[in-house]
């Protein structure tokens, strides 16, 4: 899912359309050919009667131009923005030339694209809210319907594929339901995002009409979905792959559609029902992975059964067909196949096969560096036992390689046929590695950074896991993610809300559920119950206990327990049952109300992303770090700093410096985010290894600001050490 790197100039040198020809009219491989309908094995002519198009007019590079055109060089970095501009002139270029061939529109869109995917932000960005377990909406306040799908990097832009069904629509309107079998297919829609957060619908690049060869079209599928799109330089061409069952075209297999942009309205390229190495023909569950160097593949199991992993390479010249796969895994079977790529190993990620139902994830990684090479064997992936995956199964990845931090987002699947909480309904959460394996964070809320690839948790934050008594998707005596105390402990049918189950503890009772960390602070507990008395009790890392008592009641009642003051570490959450009768609870919320702490964050001047227009030095007695800022003496020369801010508001700054100058005061303007909020004269300290702090007060945004000392005589500023900056008050 990662926007290639390939080296761009070698595709100048071919004609795409002698390749397509080649590709058409040239005897297959035995691999391939085994991969093939009868109808398609000989020749162009037999492809082109399975409706295959005969090189139409490109309409991409037009639409690419147009788009790079809006991008504004002040948001990016010099050096980023000087390549750009030249691939961006040399398409447009190429757009506006009636005869440029089909391999110079290819290579002019592989260049720009190319171009795009290397500029650089001029800030840090910012971070954006991501909000789990509830319906998501594009940027013009429509549903986001998109399922089994993906979400792929193309120049500066990442696009999310998917399936609308019609039971997604139903689902939405009325949540309290199931609704098995209603998988009819509606479109195939494409949003696009800057920031992974806030999604702006452009097309349906398939639809019902849509042809997929021999006279058929999509409408008349029994089955569509699991989805990809790659990007293939050698045509131009964006090339989408779908799982199809389709009785009008040889059942299950592979469809591959193509389109000139990623938001083009797709057109069919063939239909492979069968992937040399699979002892069935078509997939079990598939998506699609680009390696960093550009190789695109499809990552899928055998469709019956599903007990083998493969990975197999799309054909380079064209991406129009599958390429015999490599058998990566064998052993029970698993469905939701996906991978991703962190820190230099592959990661194949799969779920439990029973029917679309929640799930640990299940991963094999590499051992070697060849993505189709040897992998170890099946680990369950940490983080994702006690709510089975933040109940979802998986569904795909995007790796995000930020300035600070690489972070992997984990896309996963709720479906309805389990717990009635499923069609079109996405849950995302990070994927990190600190030590050997990588970790799954299973949050119901949090912020995202794009540009830095860093991420934070939410303020409104659910740290209880399977609130909802969701996961388990029948009755079970042991609820996951709960610990039985004794008694009598089951899920039951009715939730509150219309939602499909509840905990019920009963006969003197109790489960408990410790959370591995919260952070210090006030936080509020809630939740719905019935029946019968009880209590909760939330127990902080110190041993200190709140209880909320839960009073009898007939029908489903909100409790709550505001105040709770909680140290940094581990909670435990106890839910009991005051005797026989049995108390029936669910929607329970553990979430954190206090600010950040006062203490603030410390940012040092010689740390990027911290700006320093002069030198970092360190033969002055005394800094913290690893240095300070020792500006050039000139109005002007500034020292910047961004900072990150929980919330908007008023905040307090310290800034450590040192002023052994003899000329006395040096002053400079305060400004936050560009704008000039205040002066500051730092004294003579006595000294350069003498220093002292000077505070301030600025306003900040909520997320990443730039705080800059703008020095106004040509002394220049001091040397800066570090600047601290406290929690924004509201």
């Amino acid at each position: 899912m990662k926007q290639r790197s390939r080296v761009v100039s070698k595709y100048w040198k071919v004609a795409a359309a002698a390749l397509l020809c080649v590709a058409l009219a040239a005897p297959l491989s035995a691999g391939t050919a085994a991969a093939e309908t009868p109808a398609t094995r000989t020749s162009a002519t037999a492809l082109q009667e399975q409706g295959a198009a005969a090189a139409p007019v490109d309409r991409g590079l037009e639409h690419l131009v147009s788009d790079y055109r809006t991008r504004t060089p002040s948001k990016y970095t010099a050096d980023s923005w000087k390549p750009f501009a030249k691939a961006l002139t040399a398409a447009a270029d190429v757009a506006d030339d009636t005869s440029a061939g089909t391999s110079e529109v290819a290579a002019a869109k592989t260049a720009l694209m190319t171009a795009a995917a290397g500029l650089e932000a001029a800030d840090e960005g910012t971070f954006q809210t991501i909000t789990n377990n509830t319906f998501w909406n594009d940027t013009s306040g429509n549903p986001i319907y998109s399922q089994g799908g993906g979400v792929f990097k193309f120049g500066d832009t990442y696009y999310w594929y998917g399936v609308h069904y019609t039971g997604a629509e139903l689902y939405r309107a009325n949540p309290t339901r199931k609704y098995d079998g209603n998988v009819s297919f509606v479109s195939i829609p494409v949003y696009s995002s800057k920031d992974l957060v806030n999604w702006k619908f452009e097309n349906r690049v398939a639809t019902r009409s849509t042809g997929v060869g021999s006279g058929a079209n999509l409408g008349g599928a029994g089955w569509v979905g699991r989805l990809g799109v790659s990007y293939n330089e050698n045509t131009g061409k964006y090339v989408l792959a779908v799982q199809m069952w389709h009785t009008g075209r040889g059942g299950h297999g592979v469809l591959l559609l193509q389109g000139d942009s990623p938001t083009d309205t797709f057109d069919y390229g063939y239909f492979q029902t069968q992937i040399t190495n699979s002892p069935t023909t078509g997939t079990g569950d598939q998506t699609v992975f680009t390696d960093d160097n550009g190789k695109d593949y499809l990552i899928f199991s055998n469709r019956e059964g599903r007990s083998r992993g493969f990975v197999a390479k799309f054909r380079e010249s064209d991406s129009l067909r599958i390429e015999p796969g490599v058998e990566i895994r064998r052993g029970d079977g698993r469905e939701g196949n996906a991978m991703f790529k962190l820190d230099g190993k592959y990661y194949h990620a799969a779920s439990d096969l029973h029917g679309w139902n929640t799930s640990v994830n299940y991963v094999n990684e590499s051992t070697s560096s060849n993505v189709q090479g040897s992998y170890s064997s099946e680990y369950v992936l940490a983080g994702t036992e006690m709510d089975y995956s933040h109940v979802t199964q998986t569904g795909f990845f995007v790796t995000v390689k930020g300035t600070k931090q690489n972070t992997v987002i984990y896309a996963g699947d709720r479906w309805a046929d389990f717990a009635w909480n499923g069609i079109g309904y996405n849950q995302w959460v990070p994927i990190t590695k600190t030590g050997a394996r990588p970790q799954f964070h299973s949050v119901s809320q949090w912020q995202f950074n794009v540009t830095t690839g860093e991420w934070r948790v939410g303020q409104a934050n659910n740290y209880i896991l399977n609130p909802d008594i969701q996961a388990d998707r029948i009755i079970v005596s042991s609820v996951r993610g709960w610990r039985n105390l004794g008694g009598s402990v089951t899920n039951v049918n009715g939730g509150v809300n219309g939602s499909r189950f509840a905990l019920q503890v009963s006969n003197s009772g109790g489960v408990e559920q410790r959370i591995a960390s919260v952070p210090a602070g006030t936080y509020t507990l809630s939740l719905h119950a019935r029946g019968s008395a009880g209590q909760v009790v939330i127990t902080g890392s110190d041993g200190s206990q709140r209880t909320l008592g839960v009073p009898s009641s007939s029908g489903w009642a909100k409790r709550e327990l505001t105040g709770i003051a909680l140290p940094g570490g581990a909670a435990t959450v106890t839910v009991r049952a005051s005797g026989s009768g049995g108390v029936t609870v669910d929607q329970l919320s553990l979430v954190k109300t206090s600010a950040e702490a006062p203490s603030g964050q410390r940012y040092e001047a010689e740390t990027a992303p911290a700006v320093c227009q002069g030198t970092i030095d360190s033969n002055q007695a005394g800094y913290s770090g690893g240095g300070f800022c020792n500006g050039t003496a000139a109005a002007g020369a500034f020292a910047q700093f961004t900072v990150t801010s929980a919330a908007a508001g008023p905040a307090t700054l310290g800034v450590r410096f040192a002023n052994g100058g003899s000329a006395g005061a040096r002053p400079a303007n305060l400004v936050a985010n560009g704008t000039t909020v205040g002066t500051v004269s730092f004294e003579s300290t006595g000294g350069w290894t003498t220093w002292s702090t000077k505070t301030a007060t600025v306003p900040l945004n909520a997320g990443s600001n730039t705080i800059r000392l703008d020095p106004t005589t040509a002394a220049g500023l001091p040397n800066v050490d570090y600047l601290d900056v406290g929690a924004a008050t509201r």
